[in-house]
């Protein structure tokens, strides 16, 4: 697969675009997201593209100035840089704006910035990959790299996602979904419920959030309520989901309408499960691309990929994982991520590079694709007139 001779001529345009990157954020992933977003900073083709780094603190303010990605990495709350705002105002100019304070706070002012052409959110987890950024964009009728409102949100939510996944007749494995105030209020009730409905090993996941924050491998009563403890801490919905003896094959998917499948990775992980120390801190797990599986599950898997994005109204990119169960060989749909890592050695760029895509030209590809959806959103019909 030679992805990289197939780029459209579309990106060396005469005028340069610009790009607005945002990363960090308010989520548990603030630092895997100014990881990613460093990265991404470092492919962008300079004579394609102007980039306009925007910092987003944790507790949400907006951020500019000469390097807000030094800033946020070091754990300043931006006091000192330049507040922002994204506003998408009359005749279709997308304004990065400057918040300007006189001689009180009672008289602010706004200062244009630039016009952006695309956003590149590299925000991992709640208020960036659930659909609440693309919500913003969307209102400022602006391009952006990644799934819209609806796929972000299914995307994030993993009871969601399961739910739309049956709906589609792709194959998710058993799980009981908890309210955080039924668990508070009857602890014994929903335990009850879980050893009911699955039987031991079980993973306790929060409904939304990414990197394995939150999430633990129970196998007993005590732990199970311990482990329903912390995943509410996170969340006030919850997954507990069937455990089985699996291996972890991960697929990125890249387009819009008509999407196409990376080869297959596995990973190794070093520990019990691939949590958050395995992804982030130590190094002992593996990743092996391509997966060392059939060429029959290689274009299972790939398929099932394609058909998970498509069912979750994804656009742009995903990371669609998968549990294979060592024992009967059956795929099951994992979880979808929308923003996936973006670091120079995450699974979603190193995928594609084995597939014949670089990662330069992948952030190449995005931004096409961010353009696409954008025009194919401009041709829907907002104003009704009766006859």
């Amino acid at each position: 697969m030679s992805l990289e001779k197939e780029l459209p001529n579309r990106v060396a345009m005469s005028q340069k675009l610009r790009i607005g990157l945002l990363f960090g954020g308010r989520s548990s992933e603030h630092i895997i997201s100014l990881m990613s977003a460093r990265s991404v900073l470092q492919a962008f083709d300079k004579d394609k593209y102007d980039i306009v780094p925007v910092g987003i603190t944790k507790d949400g303010k907006w951020i500019g100035g000469d390097d807000p990605l030094r800033g946020l990495k070091n754990g300043e709350n931006g006091d000192e840089a330049p507040e922002m705002l994204l506003l998408g105002a009359p005749h279709h100019q997308r304004a990065l704006m400057q918040v300007s304070a006189g001689s009180s706070d009672k008289n602010l002012s706004l200062v244009d910035i630039c016009q952006l052409d695309v956003v590149f959110p590299i925000l991992h987890g709640p208020f960036g990959e659930d659909g609440a950024i693309q919500g913003l964009l969307e209102l400022a009728d602006i391009a952006y790299v990644g799934a819209g409102v609806v796929g972000s949100a299914v995307g994030m939510d993993k009871a969601i996602f399961k739910a739309v996944m049956r709906s589609a007749d792709l194959p998710v494995l058993p799980y009981v979904l908890v309210n955080r105030s039924a668990f508070e209020q009857n602890a014994s009730r929903v335990i009850a419920q879980v050893r009911s409905e699955l039987t031991f090993p079980v993973f306790v996941k929060p409904c939304n959030l990414g990197s394995s924050v939150g999430i633990s491998r129970v196998s007993d009563d005590d732990h199970l309520h311990t482990s329903l403890v912390e995943a509410a801490r996170w969340d006030r919905r919850i997954v507990v989901e069937q455990g089985i003896d699996a291996r972890e094959i991960e697929v990125s998917v890249l387009g819009n309408d008509d999407p196409e499948a990376s080869i297959a990775g596995e990973v190794v992980p070093g520990r019990e499960f691939y949590d958050y120390v395995s992804k982030y801190v130590s190094d002992d797990s593996e990743l092996l691309i391509p997966a060392p599986i059939s060429k029959t599950q290689m274009d299972r898997v790939r398929e099932l990929s394609i058909a998970a994005f498509k069912a979750a109204d994804c656009s742009g990119m995903a990371r669609v994982d998968f549990l294979l169960d060592t024992v009967h060989g059956k795929l099951w749909l994992n979880e979808l991520n929308t923003i996936p890592g973006f670091t120079g050695i995450s699974m979603y760029p190193k995928l594609w590079e084995a597939s014949g895509l670089s990662y330069s030209h992948l952030v190449d590809r995005l931004i096409l694709l961010a353009l696409e959806r954008k025009d194919d959103r401009d041709k829907t019909e907002r104003e009704y007139h009766l006859q």
